[in-house]
């Protein structure tokens, strides 16, 4: 059987953001997936747009699809949580992204998370125990949370993938790609079984 180059066609990924979200670690991890054949979907609480930044500088404005109000962590198959040290800031204290990664996480699906982002996986309680990277400035908030952090590029954990920053993205693309791919066939492996 021939490879495919689309080998996440059928899955859904919901992507977390707000204002002050890191345009590249938004936009790269979205194309990345968006080729792999994956559709994602882009919440935050606001209907409109979100203001991304390269760094400190204002970036594009980037359409919201949904407001986190009509995430349904049943419908997604997955979670990208990109960074900027605004949007995780402002993300991690909103109730509903809190339950989405936690319905998410607890159902084992994969979660991709990059810089600033963890701090929503620290607010909704899920570090505990977890290998998990980030922008080298939260990783206090992560270990006093009782996750075990790493300054590595990449790091993996069950079903959670992470990375520190923008020079990251291309390892932080890959090993996404990588553990949706396999959380899909796991998936579909366990289907063949019950049918």
């Amino acid at each position: 059987m021939a490879a495919t180059n689309t080998p996440l066609e059928g899955i859904r990924v919901a992507i977390l953001a707000m204002d002050g979200v890191e345009n590249a670690e938004l936009t790269e991890p979205r194309k990345a997936l968006e080729q792999a054949g994956a559709k994602t979907t882009l919440f935050s609480p606001k209907a409109g747009k979100i203001q991304s930044l390269n760094h400190m500088e204002k970036a594009e404005q980037i359409p919201v699809e949904a407001t986190l109000d009509q995430a349904d962590p049943e419908t997604f198959d997955a979670v990208l949580l990109p960074g900027g040290a605004v949007n995780a800031d402002h993300l991690r204290v909103q109730p509903r992204a809190q339950e989405f990664v936690r319905a998410i996480d607890r159902q084992g699906k994969p979660i991709a998370v990059i810089c600033h982002g963890p701090w929503l996986l620290v607010s909704a309680g899920l570090v505990k125990g977890r290998r998990i990277t980030s922008y080298h400035t939260i990783q206090d908030d992560i270990r006093n949370a009782g996750g075990k952090w790493q300054d590595s590029d990449v790091v993996h954990d069950s079903n959670w993938v992470s990375s520190r920053q923008p020079s990251d993205i291309p390892m932080f693309n890959r090993a996404m790609i990588e553990l949706f791919t396999e959380k899909k066939a796991a998936r579909e492996e366990k289907t063949r079984r019950v049918a």
